[in-house]
């Protein structure tokens, strides 16, 4: 990475909220709620999955993952902006920036993937009850958990690398974290239209192929309980698949705004916004939305209370 004109250059400045000091005190206090809410319901979740035997099956071990994914999610952003709230420095070193862009890319695109997953399993488990333990079994399960982190440190690597080869006119970052798209704006040049076809395609692909196989997977399991003659069973069946659902949407909507907008409508204090969601409320409640109301994990919850 380069500067233009050769200018000293140590770290980037994350302006985070500093534009709006009367926020800083709510925005301070919020995080932090969030953040320990974050750790202590997905690192509880995590946990009680991986000591109860009876939840050592292939939705259970993506629940667990996801849980755990969370939990890097925002450990890759919010101490850092705890710390540049509470004693104002607002420098990050070059090295830490593309760190914590790598970091928060991986685990972005893993929570892309598990979506997927689960949706996969939803659907082996609604439209092949008999055969679901022969389709989605523990080896299948680890098999996909693990082509999926390899292909998301791959697809990580290559964004910030080519974020990192860009010259760039200038350091200071409008956001409270290094993302892609942002330092990007920094370029002097931007990518070359070559460079911009190719990213365009490769950022979609990693995005979308997830939504297609989730929306896939939905169309298969709606068509499957149509045929069911119980209204009763038919209400189960929708009621399992609710709280996937709702993440989905609250995952994607905000990914999709963040990431796939023209840049004419582009807007740090919305991009801003729209973060918090997407890496902040949207781990928080992902426990209280998916976990805790699941009967089995409500069950090993009660069985360990006694």
């Amino acid at each position: 990475m380069e500067l233009h004109k050769n200018k000293t250059f140590s770290g980037f400045v994350l302006l985070g909220f500093s534009d709006t000091p009367h926020l800083i005190l709510p925005v301070l206090c919020f995080f932090l709620v969030a953040y320990i809410l974050c750790i202590a319901g997905n690192l509880f979740i995590f946990v009680l999955i991986m000591s109860q035997r009876q939840l050592h099956t292939p939705m259970y071990i993506l629940m667990g993952n996801l849980a755990f994914v969370d939990v890097c999610f925002t450990s890759t952003i919010i101490p850092r902006a705890l710390y540049g709230l509470l004693s104002g420095d607002t420098h990050i070193s070059v090295h830490d920036c593309f760190l914590q862009l790598f970091l928060f890319l991986v685990v972005g695109n893993m929570d892309c993937f598990l979506l997927a997953i689960m949706a996969l399993d939803r659907y082996c488990a609604i439209c092949f009850p008999l055969q679901y333990h022969l389709m989605m079994n523990k080896r299948t399960c680890i098999s996909l958990l693990a082509f999926s982190w390899i292909f998301a440190c791959l697809q990580s690597t290559y964004c910030t690398w080519l974020a990192s080869s860009q010259l760039l006119c200038g350091w200071v970052i409008q956001h409270f974290f290094c993302d892609y798209p942002i330092i990007i704006i920094l370029s002097c040049s931007g990518l070359s239209v070559t460079m911009q076809t190719v990213d365009f395609i490769e950022n979609s692909i990693v995005t979308f192929s997830p939504v297609l196989l989730i929306l896939g997977s939905y169309v298969l399991i709606i068509r499957a309980v149509l045929t069911l003659k119980s209204a009763k069973g038919s209400i189960k069946t929708f009621t399992t698949c609710s709280s996937h659902l709702t993440m989905v949407i609250l995952f994607y909507s905000t990914v999709i705004f963040m990431y796939f907008r023209p840049s004419s409508i582009y807007s740090p204090t919305y991009d801003r916004a729209i973060s918090v969601v997407f890496a902040i409320i949207n781990p928080t409640l992902n426990p209280f939305i998916y976990s805790l109301r699941n009967k089995e994990v409500k069950s090993s919850l009660k069985k360990i209370l006694g």
